[in-house]
């Protein structure tokens, strides 16, 4: 399924629709939902891809990737519905609710 696609029950995942870098390795998100937030990186900095980030310039160039990821190069991405909720605070089976019926086969 492509992002913003129909999930079950007419539900759709809000697609990233824009992206800036912040001060201290921080973004901005805004999502097709309405949705925008800041989110607080700074913790990868300087671990395994992220290493690169230790030059400041290399943070800020963040984008939106052609698969709709936060991506910096084809090296570094992140999964902009795990940014999504760190920026809402929802848990993962809130935004894809397939997640709770399979648990609830599978307990």
């Amino acid at each position: 399924m492509g992002r913003g696609q129909e999930m079950t029950r007419g539900e759709t995942v809000p697609r990233l629709i824009d992206v800036k870098p912040l001060e201290n390795y921080r973004i901005w998100v805004k999502y097709s939902d309405g949705i925008e937030g800041v989110v607080d990186l700074s913790e990868l900095v300087g671990k395994g891809v992220f290493a690169v980030w230790k030059d400041y310039r290399e943070f800020q160039k963040v984008h939106i990737g052609p698969g709709g990821e936060i991506a910096w190069s084809e090296e570094i991405d992140l999964c902009p519905d795990a940014i999504y909720l760190r920026v809402t605070g929802k848990k993962p089976e809130d935004l894809f609710p397939k997640l709770r019926e399979l648990a609830v086969q599978h307990a």
